[in-house]
């Protein structure tokens, strides 16, 4: 399942990261990729302990709690802080998958990487190239989204950013451990959601509102894992 988020960071928003990145001490994202990974990156990244990257991280980590489209999608348990990436000068990130694991840093957590999540920080006519191809299981999917808006997709899929040809492409990238681990499972429990808060506009008193909220939250807790 993929799902596209619009609007997680204001226009007013997205200029003060851009500002904020483009001055930015930038390191060779090789530095961050496993041994196979790493042949096939050819990106850059803020260290995880820069000032810059843990004071943006901080900000958009506070910002998800209040998006109510990611928490419907993700049902997030834990989330890693954001890291961040720079594409230029034909860079690229050949087919991968992402880690299993990750360690959150200063802190004896480890999170487990069901979803993977691309936040794009500069316009789609800041530069050419750089789109996120996905595979899903009967197509590639090719996304490039507005300045601001997020991509959210399991990540166990194989996908990779095509070179960036001209001007440079600016994200934040980050995984979350859902308290669904299953993707099908996180399907199901959106749409029904979805259908629940389409019905409950339409005609607010009607008792199947009552019935299938019920329904979704008996699911929720069959199937979540703490």
């Amino acid at each position: 399942m993929m799902v596209e988020i619009p609007g997680v960071l204001t226009p007013d928003e997205v200029k003060q990261f851009r500002s904020l990145l483009e001055a930015a001490d930038w390191r060779d994202g090789r530095h961050t990729a496993g041994h196979v990974a790493a042949r096939v990156k050819a990106n850059e990244q803020l260290a995880q302990d820069d000032p810059l990257a843990i004071k943006l991280s901080s900000f958009i980590l506070e910002r998800l709690g209040l998006v109510s489209r990611f928490v419907a999608a993700a049902l997030p348990l834990k989330v890693l802080p954001p890291r961040f990436n720079r594409y230029t000068g034909a860079g690229s990130y050949g087919d991968h998958i992402d880690n299993a694991i990750f360690s959150v840093p200063g802190a004896p957590v480890r999170i487990r990487g069901d979803l993977s999540a691309t936040l794009f920080i500069n316009d789609v006519d800041d530069y050419d190239g750089g789109e996120l191809i996905i595979q899903g299981e009967f197509a590639r999917h090719q996304v490039k989204l507005p300045a601001g808006h997020m991509i959210l997709y399991p990540a166990s899929t194989l996908h990779q950013v095509t070179p960036v040809t001209r001007g440079a492409r600016l994200a934040a990238f980050f995984w979350i451990q859902s308290l669904v681990r299953e993707d099908n499972r996180r399907a199901m429990l959106l749409e029904l959601d979805d259908t629940i808060q389409g019905l409950a506009a339409d005609t607010p008193d009607h008792p199947s509102v009552v019935r299938l909220t019920g329904l979704y939250h008996n699911l929720l807790r069959d199937w979540a894992v703490t």
